[in-house]
């Protein structure tokens, strides 16, 4: 196939498809599928070899989200049945944190609901990334805490943050349809600020919301000119009580499509496979190893994920081995800063594919509310 022939040359050479290019592969047939997987896992292989990093979530603020999100449980107006409490005191999510390192996990996720932090806020943040660097020698920390006000990201960053997650999520064009407390342009200055403070950027999308080929190709496009260190691609969780909970858009082929999609944009970003994989991938889990090279262990924010333990099964039964604290998850040449990619040509918009959706126990057996781990007095999921 002379697309895909293309697109592995390019990938090779981090040479940026087009957008005619990226679309393709979102159009490609199930009867393509496979091949799709091969082509993209020689570049996933050629700059990540057969390592998965893994991450671990930390939820330290869950719920009562003044942002109108309207793919997230924890939103203004949110009638899901989520876990709802308070900053957690360093201790505890320290111990929590211990649980994901424990089961392998390279780096930890502190993640926290709201439009973004106050100082006093930073100020428990970055205690709390003390007392988790103090117990776990060589872990990597992760701040996740909204829209970053001037002088955080550096606070951040001085009090021992390797990296800071604030997703894109959808395109420019609709992101005002998916939210209309904040716009595209707040989340790309939030990256950058993070950025600019010398830590390593993290920034993805969420798929199945509705959104056409092109939308998801521009976001991708955008995510690849803020050139992030680590993309994670999430597939919307239709929660119950949340106005996109109707969303049924996916299938596994879908999904893998565009995995690939974005390991050929990003042939040399740690690509993570994030929430919704359970739901939307399902028994076909690992063949999105062969696409991605990092993945979240164990439960997310909100959503209880695969136990742990079947991760790290599902991890070596694949042919692949986790990545340890004594390995370096990025090329050497993206480590010395260099990004190397070109933009190229728009392309014409591809239609947005149609699943018919679950039925209703089907979507109650799939998506699991959270209900152990940080905020409980349950073991996490590690």
């Amino acid at each position: 196939m002379d697309l895909l022939n293309t697109l592995v040359d390019k990938g090779l050479r981090r040479e940026l498809p087009t957008r005619e290019e990226a679309l393709a592969v979102l159009a490609t047939s199930d009867d393509e599928l496979l091949d799709v997987v091969a082509a993209a896992g020689k570049v996933r292989r050629q700059w990540f070899g057969r390592r998965v990093k893994l991450n671990y979530l930390v939820n330290l603020k869950s719920g009562l989200c003044p942002e109108d999100c309207s793919y997230c449980s924890q939103r203004l107006g949110s009638k899901a049945e989520i876990l709802k409490y308070t900053w957690l005191k360093p201790d505890d999510a320290s111990k929590a944190a211990a649980a994901g390192v424990a089961g392998g996990a390279k780096r930890v996720c502190l993640v926290a609901s709201g439009r973004g932090p106050t100082d006093r806020d930073v100020d428990r943040v970055s205690e709390t990334i003390s007392a988790i660097k103090e117990e776990n020698e060589g872990v990597e920390v992760c701040a996740c805490l909204g829209l970053l006000s001037d002088g955080q990201a550096e606070r951040l960053r001085a009090a021992g943050a390797d990296a800071y997650n604030h997703n894109l999520n959808t395109s420019e064009a609709t992101y005002g349809d998916i939210c209309t407390t904040h716009d595209f342009s707040d989340r790309v200055s939030t990256v950058q600020q993070a950025q600019a403070a010398g830590m390593s950027a993290c920034s993805g999308l969420i798929a199945g919301m509705g959104e056409t080929d092109a939308d998801l190709v521009d976001v991708v496009f955008a995510l690849r000119e803020l050139d992030p260190d680590s993309v994670p691609v999430n597939f919307l969780i239709p929660f119950e009580g949340t106005p996109l909970a109707k969303e049924w858009n996916l299938t596994p082929q879908r999904a893998l499509r565009i995995l690939a999609m974005v390991r050929f944009v990003c042939p040399d970003i740690e690509v993570r496979l994030a929430g919704g994989r359970e739901v939307h991938l399902r028994s076909m889990q690992p063949l999105a190893l062969h696409l991605v090279n990092s993945l979240f262990l164990g439960d997310y924010l909100t959503s209880e994920g695969q136990a742990g333990k079947d991760d790290l099964a599902m991890i070596a039964d694949a042919g692949f081995e986790v990545e340890g604290t004594d390995t370096t998850t990025l090329p050497e040449h993206r480590r010395a800063g260099c990004g190397g990619a070109q933009p190229a040509a728009d392309a014409a918009e591809a239609p947005a594919a149609t699943v018919p959706a679950p039925s209703d126990e089907t979507r109650r057996n799939l998506v699991a509310v959270r209900r152990r781990g940080a905020g409980t007095d349950l073991p996490p999921n590690a």
